[in-house]
């Protein structure tokens, strides 16, 4: 029993190595996703979002707002402009990202106290921009509305510590946790990365079985009495050993070279890997054995693996998706995987949360397995009476 395992694993380590294309994706793929992602994210914050401004009124008032912007750190002041219609078209163009009209008579309502407004106008085709350009321009308007508010009270005869204790009498104090610098790269870099991983382990796990056809070592396997159980186990082992190999230069890198933040211990991350790469190679099992050949193999694996991630909930918050859609993603294990490495990268939060996603992944990965072997007994695959 113990010669015909190992016979089976050397065996399909020397077919897994031997196979080039399909030996560079699983360890050229990840490792250079990884790398590129780490390099695309490497400034981790958006910054110096390109700002155009359009001051009409050009009163000291007006300069000091244009101050303001100037010192803000996420917005770097490129153009200036004439008119409104120059602004547009340099927005069009992509130049410039965030508008800034200020209008005549600014500093004059300013100082009678009377309500003026500046125009902002935000270039949303890129989301990331956006929202970094909305976030930093609403720094910047609750800062110099503030301001120009105590400036009317002490106008007023109040003084002015007393008008700065009224507009601050409220303080929301804004802390981040878990990511306290909102770092892209930590959100971005191990996800994206990981994806690729689970790309290339679907492709991988949809060769299980369909791989056998056509192989002249199929018929020496079933001469040699070895039985199908034994075969599809062994090979299911050396495939799985192969995808925790993969996934620890990754690791390797995300936590250790780039420093990336790692809440959970070691051994809680790769467990959870390792209960996540079997739900995912048997969810390959199973599409290899609904399979008629290699090339619809890939084609299911890639059907399930390239959507899996968007609909995780990873880049996307699955709270925003549609209710329907909700349900569905929880069906696939990306889902479960996605989500329980977000806690453990960031939070921790103990195995009595975490617990269910161990329970499910492992539902998972019996149900899909038994999937596969029922298909195989109905294809008389497997000899009566054996199941993998």
């Amino acid at each position: 029993m113990l010669k015909q395992c190992r016979a089976v694993l050397e065996r399909e380590l020397f077919y897994m190595w031997r196979d080039k294309s399909l030996r560079y994706i699983l360890l050229v793929g990840p490792l250079l996703g990884m790398l590129l992602f780490a390099g695309v994210y490497s400034y981790q914050r958006i910054g110096n979002i390109p700002t155009g401004i359009v001051d009409l009124d050009n009163s000291q008032a007006s300069r000091q707002v244009v101050s303001e912007l100037k010192n803000t750190q996420n917005l770097q002041v490129a153009a200036y402009y004439d008119s409104y219609a120059q602004l547009e078209e340099s927005i069009k163009r992509g130049e410039v990202i965030v508008g800034v009209v200020i209008p005549e008579n600014f500093g004059k309502n300013i100082a009678l106290h009377r309500q003026t407004k500046v125009a902002v106008f935000i270039d949303g085709m890129n989301m990331a921009y956006a929202t970094n350009a909305s976030s930093a321009v609403l720094t910047v308007t609750r800062t110099y509305g503030a301001q120009v508010g105590i400036q009317t009270l002490i106008a007023q005869g109040i003084q002015a510590n007393q008008a700065q204790e009224a507009y601050q009498s409220i303080a929301f104090p804004e802390e981040a946790w878990f990511n306290s610098t909102l770092n892209y790269a930590y959100f971005t870099v191990l996800g994206f990365a990981l994806n690729v991983w689970q790309q290339c382990l679907t492709l991988a796990a949809c060769m299980t079985i369909i791989g056998e056809n056509g192989l002249s070592s199929w018929l020496q396997i079933k001469a040699s009495g070895i039985s199908s159980p034994v075969l599809f186990f062994c090979k299911s082992v050396v495939h799985i050993a192969v995808f925790m190999l993969i996934v620890l230069p990754l690791y390797f890198l995300a936590f250790v070279v780039f420093k990336l933040p790692l809440a959970c211990g070691w051994l809680n991350l790769l467990s959870f890997t390792l209960i996540f790469a079997i739900a995912l190679h048997s969810l390959g099992t199973m599409m290899s054995s609904i399979s008629r050949n290699a090339v619809n193999a890939t084609r299911y694996g890639m059907i399930i693996a390239l959507p899996a991630f968007v609909i995780s909930g990873f880049t996307w918050p699955l709270e925003a998706m549609p209710q329907w859609f909700q349900h569905a993603a929880w069906f696939l294990p990306q889902t479960w995987f996605f989500q329980g490495i977000n806690y453990l990268t960031f939070k921790n939060p103990g195995w009595g949360f975490m617990s269910h996603y161990y329970l499910v992944l492992g539902l998972m990965a019996v149900l899909f397995y038994s999937a596969a072997a029922l298909r195989l007994m109905a294809e008389d695959f497997l000899p009566k009476g054996e199941m993998m």
